[in-house]
């Protein structure tokens, strides 16, 4: 009958978890973005203007703010989440030492939906609520379902999508720097980053889990939707 309660206690241990799925999401966040959004903007400008020049420079400009701007959300994003957490802990202790009686009937609650028996129930108790701490921690992560987050993943987390934004950012624009017209430049744009949406799309879906054509597929559509909204358009106001 020991041996439940030993796992739970184990559990309230703090762990070094890997950061590889945070910056996995990161980049593809990032990646995302910087395929589809400068690609369109690309797209949107060759149907409008004759200088291959002016989409660069549009281009390039478009994709240093988006990276700031990505950089800053994922930042804010991780400083908030940061906040919240330690929002909820000041709450958990203030209320162990308030209200240690509400507490520990919500501890005996939380065991009984995991199947401890009564006199389990009562042994992982008296074990939790002897350290208030160990007490808060497991209130944390079974009652709220919170994990201490990683202060530093914040500044992490900027700087890997901006420059996974500027790196998706500089593929479809970089046809544009090899050849003489928007238009050729178009051409060669769509069919580099319909390509690199394809096989991004394929190894994202392959990594999540999802069906791994249709998720090459989805990021080629989404992208070549957008380019074709903002050429369009673009081609509709300047004509």
């Amino acid at each position: 009958m020991i041996e439940p309660t030993a796992q739970i206690l184990r559990d309230l241990h703090p762990e070094n978890h890997s950061t590889s799925s945070a910056m996995l999401q990161d980049v593809v966040i990032g990646l995302s973005d910087g395929l589809t959004v400068p690609f369109a903007l690309a797209a949107g400008l060759s149907g409008a203007v004759a200088s291959s020049g002016l989409v660069i420079t549009a281009g390039l400009a478009e994709i240093v703010a988006g990276s700031i701007a990505m950089g800053l959300g994922g930042y804010l994003a991780g400083r908030t989440e940061v906040e919240h957490y330690d929002t909820e802990l000041a709450r958990e202790r203030r209320e162990v030492q308030e209200v240690p009686d509400v507490e520990r009937t919500e501890v005996d609650e939380l065991l009984a939906e995991m199947g401890l028996s009564v006199a389990t129930r009562q042994l992982a108790i008296t074990e939790l609520t002897a350290d208030p701490e160990q007490w808060v921690r497991f209130m944390m992560k079974y009652e709220l379902g919170l994990e201490e987050p990683d202060p530093r993943q914040a500044p992490k987390s900027a700087a890997t999508i901006s420059s996974a934004y500027a790196v998706g950012g500089l593929i479809p624009l970089s046809a544009y720097f090899f050849t003489d017209t928007p238009t050729e430049g178009l051409a060669w744009s769509a069919a580099i980053t319909l390509v690199c949406l394809l096989v991004f799309g394929y190894f994202k879906s392959r990594i999540t889990g999802q069906p791994p054509v249709a998720g090459a597929l989805k990021m080629a559509v989404v992208g070549a939707l957008a380019a074709a909204a903002a050429f369009g358009i673009a081609r509709l106001v300047s004509g």
